[in-house]
């Protein structure tokens, strides 16, 4: 998990539109209905691309150099980047149930004070990972 910034290709299309791809990533191409709106696609692909190769334990490439990329007409290169962990919180947050141990008189100290168990040990987990809530 971590930030990255790759070269993106962006192709202006008709009315406006752009198409994006990334040279370096299979298959992770997106487009947008405006310079924008492309920009924010082209984000989310990238995320999305690295967030599955992370999951699946794929080695991730080393981005190119934009002088390395050959481009054709009035096509034109982009840094895009961005943060898989960011990634996982928005699109991979559903709750998964877990058992655990703790002594019996800390379940009775914490019940006493009307503690959340589950929010406990996201908070600390989160600390721990060094994922703070945003």
């Amino acid at each position: 998990m971590a930030k990255y910034a790759y070269p993106a290709v962006f192709t202006p299309e008709e009315n406006g539109r752009f198409s994006v791809n990334f040279p370096d990533l299979e298959s992770c191409y997106t487009c947008g209905d405006d310079m924008k709106d492309a920009l924010i696609m082209a984000e989310d692909a990238l995320a999305f691309t690295l967030y599955d190769y992370e999951r699946e334990g794929k080695a991730i490439p080393e981005p190119s150099v934009q002088d390395d990329i050959t481009l054709e007409g009035k096509e034109f290169i982009n840094y895009v980047a961005c943060d898989t962990l960011e990634y996982r919180k928005l699109h991979n947050n559903r709750a998964v149930k877990k058992t655990l141990t703790i002594p019996e008189w800390l379940n009775e100290s914490a019940t006493s004070m009307g503690l959340n168990f589950s929010q406990v040990l996201q908070d600390a987990l989160m600390e721990k990972v060094g994922a703070g809530r945003k």
